[in-house]
């Protein structure tokens, strides 16, 4: 039995290298389960695909990545480091580094651009194509007494035109609904500079109270400094004791234990602030302080009126509202497939040349047939009208999910109703019982400070102990502290209650 031939033999080799070329790419992968990955890296470093080359060593930092200096590059806003930033201009700043912002931006464009596609489906498909081949033919036969070579060469060129005229609805519907999710994504925008805003402005609120912290802990440490040095007075005096000294260095070390703590709570704030804004917490960045407010039980509003007001204007239902629109235009564009269309179209060709072919390769579906040997023009113009008839329940599938979605559509809408009374309802009560706090925390730093006072001039005029002062003072620092945690949040609660009626469009 003859063996194979020197061409079989070359086809199956090719067919075996093709065949292990899938398998070879398994050398870009790490070599073991337990050993570092040593990557292909260029020559300043990136890490690029490829296995590694076979002289490269073993890392020896272990799984420690190589550094991309062009990573190394920190964000450089144009940030003033002798100017004192309000929230307003902080809020600027952030709509302008903030990557969310741009995030949505560019979703919103897409959005529109699709909707624009979604158009185009009315214009007319215009193509052309030109197709050019030569042929050589070497051609023997004894019997038809044929000896010799032939060479020809051809050309086509075409250009053809498609319309879809009517279809009942169908690219009305779609174009629909791609206007409404140009809507939806426009009010997620909205949304994403609203929360971005409210992001802002509870961090900026937060490190105004830490800051305000830290000018109560200083206060309270001088406080206890005048404490203590009253009390070593009267020890000098010999009319007061070291244990009332000691208990006075005390009080005075965990004073500058509680200093200590507060900047450093003022330092964290302060880097989420910047965090917030999309701004390297490298950046030197001075935060003016915040305007004090007289705050007023008014602010929390009668609750019916702030619902319905918010639920006209709240992002999330106009989104929803959009969605519920969508829904239904693409359940009249699933039922348009049930429908005829009508079309016309029509092309135009010339050919010329000698080559003899029965077709043409194409990019898809079937090549058309032509024979090229010969020189012609033609023009052909056809309308007509396509009529579906069966699919395999295609099309009644594809109605069923659209009236499906249409359903979750109304279902989401009730939900999100649901959801922004309920928000609407706890931002509302949480301002109303921060505002009482204000004003509770107001009466206690009075009182508190009016103890001490009290309990100080009548230890330094030797007619009270030491205790009720040192007692006095601690509850005098809570009372600040107390007081400014409320006002800080009356504010958050203020902007948060802005965001949940949707009125929150520039600083509060």
């Amino acid at each position: 039995m003859p063996g194979p031939s020197l061409s079989s033999r070359a086809w199956l080799t090719g067919a075996l290298l093709l065949a292990g070329c899938a398998r070879s790419s398994l050398d870009l992968a790490p070599p073991s389960p337990s050993q570092p990955w040593v990557p292909a890296t260029s020559a300043i470093g990136e890490i690029v695909p490829g296995k590694a080359s076979a002289s490269a060593a073993p890392s020896p930092q272990g799984y420690v990545l190589p550094a991309n200096p062009a990573l190394a590059v920190l964000p450089a806003p144009s940030i003033d480091p002798h100017h004192a930033y309000t929230l307003a201009e902080l809020i600027d700043i952030a709509e302008l580094n903030n990557p969310s912002t741009r995030i949505a931006w560019n979703e919103a464009r897409n959005a529109a651009l699709a909707a624009g596609i979604a158009k185009s489906t009315y214009l007319p498909r215009i193509t052309t194509s030109a197709v050019g081949g030569y042929q050589t033919q070497d051609q023997r036969s004894n019997l038809a007494g044929i000896d010799g070579d032939r060479d020809a060469d051809g050309v086509i060129a075409a250009v053809s035109l498609q319309w879809l005229l009517f279809d009942f609805g169908g690219r009305e519907a779609a174009v629909a609904a791609a206007r409404q999710d140009s809507v939806i994504s426009n009010i997620v925008f909205t949304a994403a500079h609203q929360k971005l805003i409210h992001d802002v402005s509870l961090a900026y609120y937060t490190h105004a109270a830490a800051r305000a912290h830290v000018a109560a802990a200083e206060q309270s440490l001088e406080n206890a400094k005048a404490v203590q040095a009253s009390a070593e007075d009267r020890y000098r005096r010999g009319v007061g004791t070291v244990i009332e000294v000691n208990q006075t260095l005390q009080v005075t070390a965990q004073a500058r234990l509680a200093l200590v703590t507060a900047r450093s709570a003022a330092q964290n704030s302060g880097v989420t602030l910047l965090a917030a804004m999309g701004v390297s917490p490298l950046i030197p960045v001075q935060i003016a302080e915040p305007e004090h407010r007289q705050l007023s039980p008014a602010m929390a509003g009668e609750i019916e009126k702030i619902v319905t007001d918010a639920l006209a204007r709240r992002p999330d239902m106009l989104a929803a509202y959009a969605a519920q629109k969508r829904s239904a235009a693409n359940v009249r564009a699933a039922r348009s497939a049930f429908m005829p269309k009508i079309f016309v179209a029509t092309t135009g060709s010339y050919a010329t040349g000698d080559i003899d072919v029965s077709a043409l390769p194409g990019t898809g579906g079937e090549s058309p047939t032509f024979n090229l040997s010969s020189r012609r023009a033609s023009a052909t113009i056809l309308a007509g009208v396509t009529i579906p008839l069966f699919d395999g329940g295609r099309r009644d599938a594809l109605l069923r999910q659209a009236r499906n979605n249409q359903e979750a559509a109304d279902s989401s809408f009730a939900r999100t109703s649901q959801d922004a009374v309920r928000e609407i309802v706890i931002a509302n009560n949480q301002l109303a019982n921060s505002l009482a706090a204000v004003d509770a925390s107001t009466a206690l730093v009075a009182a508190a400070q009016t103890n001490y006072d009290a309990a100080l001039d009548a230890y330094r005029s030797g007619v009270g102990p030491i205790t009720p002062v040192l007692e006095a003072q601690t509850q005098l620092l809570a009372a600040k502290t107390a007081s400014i945690d409320a006002y800080s949040q009356a504010l958050s609660s203020a902007a948060t209650l802005a965001l949940a009626t949707g009125s929150l469009g520039s600083a509060p």
